[in-house]
C-alpha cells in the first residue's frame, strides 16, 4: 500500500490538492452589533498590542469539530484554543477567558464578522476589560492574514496527516501541535524564533503590518 505521507509528496510534486468541502464558520447574525475594523495601515509590533481570534472545522475519521484559537498578533504565539462539536458563543467565550486569566489584556482584539464574536456573550467579556473590538470587512479574511496561515498550518502539516478517531484523541493531537507550534516552529518573519521565544523576549525585528 502507498503510504499518506509518500500521496502527499507526489501530489506536491504534480501541484495537485485533495478537493474538501469547506464549511461557513462566519454567519452573521443580523441583530448583533459589527464593530469597524480597527487595524488597516497600523504597525504591530509588540506583544498584547493585538490579538486575533477565529473559528475553522477540524475534520476526523467520522465526522468533524469546531476549533476557536486567539493568537498574539505580532508574535504569533497561540494563546488559548477551544474544540467544539457545536458553533456557538460559549466555546469562543473559554477561549477568550483563559488567555486574559494567564495574558493579561491586548489593546486591540480582532476577529471576523460570525455570529460567536459578535454576540453579546463575548464582545460584553471584551468591553469588560476595556480592550478595543475590531472586526475584519465582510469577505476580507485577509483582515485576520495570521489566523489564516495558521489554519493552514494546523491542516496541511498536523490535521490531514494525523486523522484521529474521536474528539478525545483529535483533542490530545491538537494540544501536541499547539505545543511544537509554539515552542519549537521558527518562522521567518520574527527573526527565525518561535512564537514563544518572540512573545516571551522583546518587540519583533520585523513588525507585522496589518493588511
Amino acid at each position: 500500500s502507498v503510504g499518506r505521507r509518500r500521496v502527499r509528496r507526489l501530489m506536491k510534486k504534480l501541484g495537485l490538492w485533495a478537493v474538501r468541502p469547506k464549511r461557513n464558520t462566519s454567519k452573521r447574525h443580523p441583530e448583533h452589533k459589527v464593530y469597524p475594523y480597527l487595524l488597516r495601515g497600523k504597525t504591530i509590533d509588540q506583544p498584547n498590542q493585538v490579538w486575533a481570534a477565529d473559528v475553522t472545522y477540524i475534520p476526523m475519521q467520522q465526522g468533524f469539530l469546531y476549533l476557536v484559537a486567539i493568537i498574539d498578533w505580532a508574535t504569533r504565539r497561540v494563546l488559548s484554543w477551544r474544540l467544539s462539536n457545536t458553533l456557538t458563543a460559549g466555546f469562543c467565550v473559554e477561549a477568550l477567558s483563559e488567555a486574559l486569566a494567564r495574558f493579561g489584556n491586548p489593546g486591540i482584539f480582532n476577529t471576523d464578522q460570525g455570529a460567536q464574536f459578535t454576540s453579546d456573550e463575548f464582545t460584553k467579556v471584551l468591553r469588560d476589560h476595556g480592550i478595543e473590538i475590531s472586526m475584519d470587512g465582510r469577505g476580507r479574511c485577509h483582515d485576520n492574514i495570521f489566523v489564516e496561515r495558521l489554519w493552514w498550518t494546523v491542516k496541511h502539516e498536523w490535521v490531514y496527516l494525523r486523522p484521529a478517531a474521536n474528539g478525545i484523541e483529535q483533542k490530545r493531537s491538537l494540544a501536541e501541535f499547539f505545543d511544537w507550534y509554539n515552542l519549537r516552529r521558527p518562522h521567518q518573519a520574527l527573526s527565525w524564533r518561535t512564537p514563544d521565544e518572540a512573545y516571551l523576549g522583546q518587540s519583533t525585528a520585523e513588525t507585522a503590518l496589518a493588511a
